[in-house]
């Protein structure tokens, strides 16, 4: 499907026009004429300073088009106290007061858990088990946010979830976040339209830059200043559409009163700099996990002021502004040189003032960033760090760690897009409310942060439920509440099976991981290979018997409550998970027997494991969710020519498989990006795995040592390759859940 404007407010850009003229017609869009408008405080919301209630009843008419007119909503200004809803009314005319029309949202969400008892989570709802007159609340509720900031998506969201959404998906995931009570998003699409702008003012010409530009899947690592160029050259249809599109999620995110986090300006530049611009210094950044990492401009002189300032021009005339920047100086091993850090960030948070005077620098809490030196540099109070870490290590003092910073506590539960469920649920609810309320805590804020999205829903319903709360959430009970409004009713086998689920892939320790173990049948073949990425757990992290248990439960459910979209995601969900912990199992079993010279045991195990592989395909083309075909076709309708669809279908596939070129892949990155999908699980992971296993029985019958395989050329070649997968489901996803439920009883 191509990106569409259909629901766009009365205006058009043509996609196919230059990316001057669609600059130009972009910065000229017209305010919309203010109704019922709240004027929003500086602090923590949108540069645009106004927003109305009609973009929270639009909303609720997409999210509950049978439904939206019982809700009466209501703006009151924010105070000092910040965001608050209230909720009252009675049966079928829903009440809902708040400081924003995403706080309002937020409310209506709230009534929808709490007192309709249906979930509209992210994937999977039970909204069609809604009565069809709404039920009144049992008196009225108000909720406050704890905490001013709440900040979601990862730098890297943009490339292993977003990188070709269109405007429809894009407009769900905001409403959603919304929902879920989020008021900053951060917002990478359409960045490089800036960067392209902004250099052809220092020397390049427009054919460099876009060859210097990744393919959208790639362009998180390139902002990131660890790679370039990779998955393209992009076309200026391309960059021009991706603008319009970003364009169109700032204004959208400000019309609901949240404020767009937009990438910020701290040094990368093309290569050759220096030779067109002798008076500028760049530091070499060497290399990042097989990639060449492009130069860094060195913050001291006056060319980086320049750019910076032509970078923030542009970006402001393709996108618009706002109060909220993110970067990261020398992300995962980036190299200062002989420059002081810490002058350094001066200059970078120097240049940012000058084009948005008292905006707020946004970094990311990774590794050892942001650094002493850094932070020593700078006023702090002007940062918010968005820490990647708090559930991940015990013994964490940010106060001591980064002294007078403003911080999110924050989670990464999900890397790369892996399929595996789990998370440190049980660490969020115990450590986000002591961290919180300790003296002298400088948190200000929660930072949910997988590296993609749409994916394990209870994790993102938990963990943004904890900045509206007053005191710690008892997880087990929020688990059972959970249980019941997920799938629309409550059920003592669906109480049962989340249970188990939270006492197993939800009740994670912080054992340096904050995700679950991805999938051995994912992983490049190995007797010996413990994980699919090279950066995950390498053992399970709970109990496997606890979702096959969950399983049987699920099953069992009644059927009033299998209608629901919700169940069928769950199901399919669980059972995946379930036959994919078996992997863990069965391979030592096929190395035991191999290693012992036990070909007739070898063959059997081998023949299994194919049979959990074809099993496991069946039951993810069951459910759309779990397809490969709409990644592919969402990416090839982004193209304007066969050679551009070629382009961006490799982009999209390598993200998956190789990750990169062969340097990058064998350094590590291939499969870090695995995932559970019909169509991959079937055309890439099986073969891949069956000439492996053919191999090692050829090797037993000659008693001759295993050939060789050239992963990488087999990987790739898949890469290079353009056939097309089913968009639509097929199967029966129940009865695929018992006949995996039975092959694993057997």
């Amino acid at each position: 499907m191509r990106p569409s404007l259909s629901r766009a407010r009365s205006w058009t850009v043509r996609s196919v026009c230059s990316l001057a003229l669609c600059a130009t017609a972009l910065a000229a869009l017209p305010a919309q004429a203010p109704a019922q408008a709240v004027t929003a405080p500086a602090a923590g919301s949108p540069a645009a300073g106004a927003y109305t209630v009609e973009a929270a009843r639009a909303a609720v008419a997409r999210l509950l088009p049978r439904h939206a007119d019982q809700f009466e909503l209501v703006l009151v200004p924010r105070t000092s106290a910040g965001d608050r809803f209230t909720l009252s009314g009675s049966a079928g005319r829903i009440r809902v007061v708040g400081t924003t029309p995403a706080v309002l949202l937020r409310g209506v969400h709230w009534y929808l858990s709490y007192t309709a008892g249906v979930d509209l989570g992210s994937p999977g709802d039970s909204v069609s088990a809604l009565p069809a007159r709404l039920p009144a609340p049992a008196g009225a509720v108000t909720r406050s946010a704890s905490v001013p900031h709440r900040f979601a998506l990862n730098d890297t969201d943009d490339g292993y979830s977003g990188a070709y959404r269109d405007w429809d998906a894009y407009e769900r995931q905001i409403d959603l976040l919304a929902l879920h009570g989020v008021n900053e998003v951060f917002v990478q699409m359409g960045a490089e339209a800036a960067y392209l702008a902004a250099f052809q003012e220092f020397g390049y010409t427009a054919d460099e830059l876009r060859k210097w530009i990744p393919g959208p899947a790639h362009q998180p690592w390139w902002l990131m200043q660890n790679m370039s160029s990779f998955g393209g050259p992009v076309t200026d249809q391309l960059v021009a559409r991706r603008a319009e599109l970003g364009r169109r999620i700032v204004d959208r995110l400000r019309e609901l009163g949240m404020t767009p986090v937009l990438p910020g300006y701290f040094g990368t530049v093309p290569p050759g700099f220096t030779e067109r611009n002798p008076e500028g210094r760049v530091v070499p950044q060497g290399r990042w996990i097989g990639f060449a990492r492009p130069d860094w401009l060195d913050p001291r002189g006056p060319v980086f002021a320049r750019v910076a300032e032509s970078f923030y021009r542009h970006q402001a005339r393709l996108l618009g502004t706002t109060s909220m920047y993110k970067m990261d100086l020398l992300h995962e091993g980036g190299k200062p040189g002989d420059v002081p850090v810490g002058e350094a960030a001066a200059r970078v948070l120097g240049a940012l003032d000058a084009a948005r005077p008292g905006a707020t620098w946004v970094l990311l809490g990774w590794q050892r960033n942001p650094k002493a030196e850094l932070l020593a540099g700078v006023d702090t109070s002007r940062l918010l760090v968005v820490d990647g870490l708090s559930d991940r290590y015990d013994g964490l003092d940010r106060e001591a760690a980064w002294p007078g910073t403003p911080y999110a506590f924050g989670t990464i539960p999900n890397f790369g897009g892996h399929t595996t469920i789990g998370g440190n649920t049980s660490v969020w609810t115990e450590r986000f409310e002591a961290w919180r309320t300790k003296p002298g805590s400088a948190l200000r804020g929660i930072a949910f942060l997988p590296e993609a999205t749409s994916a394990d829903p209870v994790t993102f319903s938990l963990f943004s439920e904890l900045a509206w709360r007053d005191r710690p959430v008892d997880h087990a009970a929020w688990f059972a509440s959970y249980a019941a409004r997920r799938y629309g009713t409550p059920d003592p086998h669906a109480a049962r099976a989340w249970e188990w689920l939270r006492r197993g892939p939800y009740t994670t320790a912080s054992d340096g991981w904050s995700e679950s173990q991805d999938s051995l049948f994912t992983a490049r073949p190995s007797l010996t290979v413990t994980t699919a990425a090279s950066w995950g757990p390498k053992a399970m992290r709970y109990d496997a018997t606890t979702v096959e248990r969950a399983l049987d439960e699920l099953l069992a459910v009644a059927p009033g409550a299998r209608a629901t979209d919700a169940y069928r995601f769950d199901l399919v969900d669980t059972a995946r998970q379930a036959l994919t912990n078996r992997s863990r199992v069965l391979l030592p079993r096929i190395r035991a027997a191999y290693e012992a010279g036990d070909l007739t045991a070898f063959r059997a195990l081998a023949a299994e494991w194919r049979g959990s592989m074809k099993l496991l395909d069946e039951l993810l083309a069951s459910d759309r969710r779990f397809l490969l075909g709409p990644w592919l076709e969402h990416a090839r309708s982004w193209g304007r020519s066969d050679a551009e669809r070629a382009t961006l279908e490799f982009d999209a596939r390598s993200l998956l498989t190789t990750w990169g070129h062969r340097a990058g892949s064998e350094a590590g990155l291939h499969d870090y990006a695995n995932r559970e999908w019909s169509g991959l699980v079937s055309d890439f992971y099986a073969p891949r795995w069956d000439a492996y296993l053919t191999s090692l029985e050829t090797a037993l019958t000659t008693g001759k040592a295993p050939a060789a395989i050239d992963w990488f050329a087999r990987e790739n070649a898949w890469n290079l390759r353009r056939n097309a997968y089913p968009v639509t489901p097929q199967g029966d996803p129940v009865a695929l859940a018992a006949k995996v439920r039975d092959r694993l009883r057997a």
